[in-house]
């Protein structure tokens, strides 16, 4: 369970962080599939979701059948990591209003249905998660992933290159002062994302998400505790500064974390195994512990293995045997 229970009304029941621990979770599909009896076969009982292909998926209906399939399933389902399009809301340009109304009804649908965490980023498509590379060679044959900056400035300028980091600060509060209350109210914690790579400019637009400084900003804007941050290891690892530090830093206000390391830094580096990366990542549990984080954390960005190549489903990043390893280190070092 999360720090903060709602009930669909939005009232919270609070849970004792003594008697807390970190979930370990998985980023699932929104219908069953080989994934799910994986995940179970873990002993999982906490989802994180995504809605590949699914149109219109933060209306009332489609949330609730989600929610109940999962449910049927043996699944909790406690993140929603997928963002509605809000490409108008980061540049400020016409209909950033209608964007920011369809994320309102998605926070009030989510806390109707008792999913307690979004998962969202401040980005501009196509710009996300970029990697320049996804068969860098590691252990055993494995193959990994990477990204190195001299690639994308190769890349032409993106079409929103115009945009300064002024007007995406100005733009973010704007935001953030209309989701804000609607999360307050409903019960749903907001768990911003570090921009990924965590670097700026990104071909020629600037990234205000990509630095401890950066989040200490954002945080202030509301000084609520639904206001808060998806703990991105990797991308903190790749920062400037403690990731072990950050995470006693922003402490209650981590919802959600993702639980995977790099080698490198912000401009070029490698995903390593979970056991083989810089961070000492029991270091990283008991910090969790010392905070009082008891909220999902699951996997991220794992290497594909032997037989994994080839598979249409294999996608560079979330293949099932380098999940597996995951899972297991996650939970051993919890225990």
């Amino acid at each position: 369970m999360t720090s903060n229970d709602t009930d669909p009304t939005g009232n919270d029941t609070a849970a004792s962080a003594n008697d807390a621990e970190a979930d370990p979770t998985v980023m699932l599909p929104p219908r069953p599939d080989r994934r799910w009896t994986i995940a179970k076969q873990l002993g999982l009982d906490t989802a994180v979701v995504r809605f590949w292909g699914v149109d219109d998926w933060w209306e009332y209906d489609t949330l609730q059948r989600t929610v109940t399939r999962f449910a049927d399933h043996g699944f909790s389902l406690d993140v929603v990591e997928d963002r509605p399009p809000m490409e108008n809301t980061v540049l400020g340009e016409e209909g950033r209003d209608e964007e920011i109304a369809t994320v309102k009804t998605l926070i009030e649908n989510m806390g109707r249905l008792g999913i307690d965490t979004y998962c969202w980023v401040w980005t501009e498509n196509p710009l996300g998660v970029i990697r320049t590379s996804d068969s860098l060679p590691g252990r055993g044959g494995s193959q990994r992933i990477g990204y190195d900056h001299e690639w994308t400035e190769r890349a032409p300028d993106h079409e929103a290159a115009g945009i300064t980091e002024a007007e995406l600060w100005e733009n973010l509060e704007y935001f953030l002062d209309e989701i804000v209350p609607v999360a307050e109210e409903y019960g749903v914690n907001l768990a911003l994302h570090p921009d990924d790579p965590p670097t700026s400019p990104v071909r020629g637009v600037p990234r205000i998400v990509q630095s401890v400084e950066d989040y200490r900003r954002i945080l202030d804007l509301h000084e609520s505790p639904r206001h808060g941050v998806t703990f991105c290891q990797g991308n903190f690892s790749a920062m400037a500064g403690d990731t072990i530090e950050a995470i006693r830093e922003f402490g209650d206000r981590i919802h959600f974390v993702h639980f995977r390391d790099v080698e490198g830094d912000e401009r070029n580096f490698v995903e390593t195994w979970h056991d083989e990366g810089p961070t000492d990542m029991k270091a990283a549990i008991e910090a969790y512990r010392e905070v009082g984080f008891d909220g999902p954390i699951r996997p991220d960005h794992v290497p594909r293995m032997i037989g994994e190549q080839d598979r249409e489903d294999a996608m560079a990043g979330y293949t099932d045997i380098g999940r597996l390893f995951a899972i297991g280190y996650i939970k051993g070092l919890i225990e």
